[in-house]
């Protein structure tokens, strides 16, 4: 996908606005938020915009340039020769900063983990993603804090949620959605056999109250005592929270707090991601499938990357991509290579799909 110069004296020209509104000191209020959250998306763009027109404008006067001496044209030749070996890098570089971009990128994001096929491996397969995520969340200078667990008497997690809080949280962990699947000997299995287990990952990004409007109405609340593995106050107080959404049927505990005002608070916070999740599932639609056709779906039945022990290594069957560097990966730092993939492969099919 090409730019025309045109297209790129029109961002330097919007750039160069938004720039002199905020330095007037007459914005104030919402004008001076919205300016801010427009100037902080335009930036990259403009900033890659200026370095292609530059290069740009640069070939354009080498190539007119008629100088009698050979030397001067040889060295105009070589800067010829390196500007268009790097040009065409750049303009790819202003095309992917130029693609729409998911309106929730830039949020933070619920994680939510839960063990699938294989019990207590499963469970403790659960708690190894779980420990991954916050390795690589904290390299990422982003806050983890979790908001319930379900554990089992092996340190595993039936269920886990946890936010996670920074900028651009969203964007890179959207596509660790679906069933994730490990192939190891369980610590639980004495005869040393291969078993295959499965977690679900879901990442949902948070939405602010005025995202999403509850009405305690539509809300159906229940107290009760916690009970089971994991939490740090069973049995001692009738804390544990239940609220149920009436309207759209979507049920959510949090019991690991003593406090009954914290469990609800959290309880309402995932309850509010998850009921802005349906509701950018409903009006995206077409953009929704279009995505699906790209990097997958990120649906919670896709398998999306499978953890083989016993070989170490990590495969992500939507790209075809196998690091084999397993204790990297659920270190943290492997686990960049993988998404950062992800990204760019999405990034290059939406390129194909402007340019077709």
């Amino acid at each position: 996908m090409s730019v025309s110069d045109e297209r790129l004296a029109q961002i330097a020209h919007r750039f160069a606005e938004l720039e002199a509104r905020l330095a007037s000191g007459t914005l104030e209020g919402d004008a001076f938020v919205a300016a801010s959250r427009d100037y902080a998306e335009l930036e990259p763009v403009a900033k890659v915009a200026r370095e292609v027109a530059d290069m740009r404008g640069e070939l354009a006067n080498l190539q007119q340039l008629d100088d009698p001496d050979p030397e001067m044209r040889a060295l105009a030749a070589e800067e010829i020769a390196r500007i268009k070996q790097e040009l065409p890098e750049l303009e790819r570089q202003l095309a992917v900063a130029m693609l729409p971009r998911d309106s929730a990128d830039q949020r933070p994001a619920m994680l939510e983990i839960r063990a699938g096929t294989g019990g207590d491996e499963a469970a403790l397969f659960a708690a190894d993603l779980y420990r991954m995520y916050e390795r690589y969340a904290a390299e990422q200078g982003w806050k983890v804090e979790m908001i319930s667990a379900n554990a089992n008497d092996l340190g595993g997690f039936k269920e886990v949620v946890a936010n996670i809080a920074g900028t651009g949280v969203f964007a890179k962990l959207k596509f660790e959605s679906g069933v994730h699947r490990v192939q190891r000997v369980p610590v639980t299995e004495s005869g040393g056999r291969i078993h295959t287990s499965a977690a679900t990952v879901a990442v949902l990004p948070e939405p602010s109250e005025v995202d999403v409007q509850i009405e305690d109405k539509d809300l159906k609340i229940d107290i009760y005592r916690a009970s089971g593995a994991g939490g740090q106050h069973v049995n001692t107080t009738d804390s544990a929270v239940r609220i149920t959404h009436l309207p759209s049927g979507l049920v959510v505990i949090c019991q690991d707090e003593r406090s009954q005002h914290k469990n609800k608070a959290k309880a309402m916070q995932v309850l509010r991601a998850r009921l802005y999740e349906k509701m950018r599932d409903e009006a995206q639609g077409a953009e929704a499938e279009a995505r699906k056709a790209m990097v997958g779906s990120g649906d919670r039945s896709e398998r999306i990357r499978t953890y083989n022990f016993p070989q170490g290594r990590v495969t992500d069957h939507r790209i075809n991509l196998t690091l084999h560097r397993l204790p990297e990966v659920l270190e943290g730092p492997g686990l960049s290579e993988l998404i950062d993939a992800l990204i760019a492969e999405d990034e290059a099919k939406r390129l194909a799909a402007m340019d077709s």
